[in-house]
Parts: C-alpha cells; sequence; structure tokens
C-alpha cells in the first residue's frame, strides 16, 4: 500500500536522533525503538488532515472511516514503537468532529449508497450486504431499504443489461441461459425474476415499462 500524503515530515528535533528508549513490562528493562525517518507522530492534527483528505476523495460511513484511521494510526504506531490502542480517543474525536462537521452521516451515506447501487442493478440482498460491508449500522440499511423505491424488477432489468446477459448478450455467445440465471441468483435475485431477466418477459410479467440501450 503507497503512503499516503499525510504521512510524511518530521520535526527537526525529532530527525536529531532517530532512537529512544522504550521500557519493557514487566522486567524494567529497556530497549531502543526506531523511529522511521521523516515519520510524524500520531496526533489529533494529523488525524484530522489523514481524514480530510479520505473524505475528499471517497463517501464514508463513520465505521468505514473508523478502520481507515486505526489501520494508518496501527502502521504509525508500530513504526514508532507504540501501542496503538492508546490513539483510540484521538480517533473518536476525529470521528465526532467531523460528524459535527456535516461530513459523516450515516443515514445520507447509506441512501445515496443504495441508490447507486440499484441503478447499476444490485439486488436488495446484496446491497444490504454491501452496505453493511461498509459499517452501516443495521437499523440504518433496514430503515434505507424500507425507502428504496426501486422495484426488484427494475433492478433485475438493470443487472440483466449490464452484463449483457439474455436479450442484451452480445452475438456470438452462444446460449448461456442456464450460466446467466445461476449468475442472477448468486447476485440475489429470485428464480422467477432470474429467468424473466434472461428471457426478456421481465417488463411483461412484472408490468414494467420496455427499456433499450
Amino acid at each position: 500500500m503507497t503512503q499516503d500524503r499525510w504521512e510524511t515530515g518530521e520535526p527537526a528535533e525529532s530527525q536529531a536522533s532517530g532512537t529512544e528508549a522504550v521500557r519493557d513490562s514487566p522486567g524494567g528493562r529497556t530497549r531502543s525503538a526506531t523511529r522511521s525517518p521523516g515519520l510524524k507522530p500520531v496526533s489529533a492534527d494529523w488525524l484530522m488532515r489523514a481524514a480530510g483528505y479520505y473524505l475528499e476523495r471517497y463517501a464514508s460511513s463513520t465505521e468505514n472511516l473508523r478502520r481507515v484511521l486505526r489501520r494508518k494510526v496501527k502502521r504509525r504506531a508500530a513504526a514508532a514503537g507504540e501501542d496503538a490502542d492508546q490513539h483510540e480517543p484521538l480517533i473518536e474525536a476525529t470521528l465526532a468532529r467531523f460528524a459535527e462537521l456535516g461530513f459523516l452521516d450515516d443515514r445520507a451515506y447509506a441512501s445515496a449508497r443504495l441508490s447507486s447501487l440499484r441503478r447499476k442493478g444490485t439486488s436488495r440482498t446484496m446491497a444490504a450486504a454491501k452496505l453493511k460491508e461498509k459499517g452501516v449500522p443495521r437499523e440504518i440499511v433496514e430503515t434505507t431499504l424500507d425507502e428504496d423505491e426501486t422495484g426488484e424488477a427494475d433492478a433485475a432489468a438493470a443487472y440483466a443489461r449490464r452484463r449483457r446477459f439474455g436479450p442484451h448478450r452480445s452475438p456470438g455467445r452462444g446460449d448461456r441461459r442456464d450460466k446467466e440465471i445461476a449468475a442472477m441468483l448468486r447476485a440475489g435475485f429470485s428464480f422467477r425474476l432470474a429467468v424473466a431477466a434472461i428471457d426478456g418477459t421481465i417488463a411483461a410479467e412484472d408490468g414494467l415499462s420496455q427499456r433499450t440501450d
């Protein structure tokens, strides 16, 4: 993984000596821990900048950003010979600050993410799993799905169109009906919708208007 842009630079006083004494427990022995040259220590300012840089590039749930910051802190703490757990309060304070500023909103994130997934033809089952993978709380996932206006038939038709299944299949690909139905089942669609989407009858069976590429 490449080093992010906030992980460079070190105060002059820290560069003067790359080693520091660390006392082991419980024997009281000391060992030498080397801090990588040019590596800033974990601080509230560094975490704010790291979180801000991430959110400039990606939408995120609170839990997802927590995981990102924990990984960054773990790498930096390991390089400094520190215990990463001691920085948990700083991580939580950073998350709280971004939530206060309105840059972290799990409900808004879930709604936008679900809309994007459904437009691409993601089934309700798979969409719920993807939101949970990103750390969206279960109750928010359920509420967001309840508010979703995209029909499952719409999503199935979009999935078949995006994957070039059934009536959208490119010439020369041969008869792949069974494999395509199996793929739609794995994607979380019911057998009935999978067959209808592959056979090109989903509009007639589900009262949808016929769509074209």
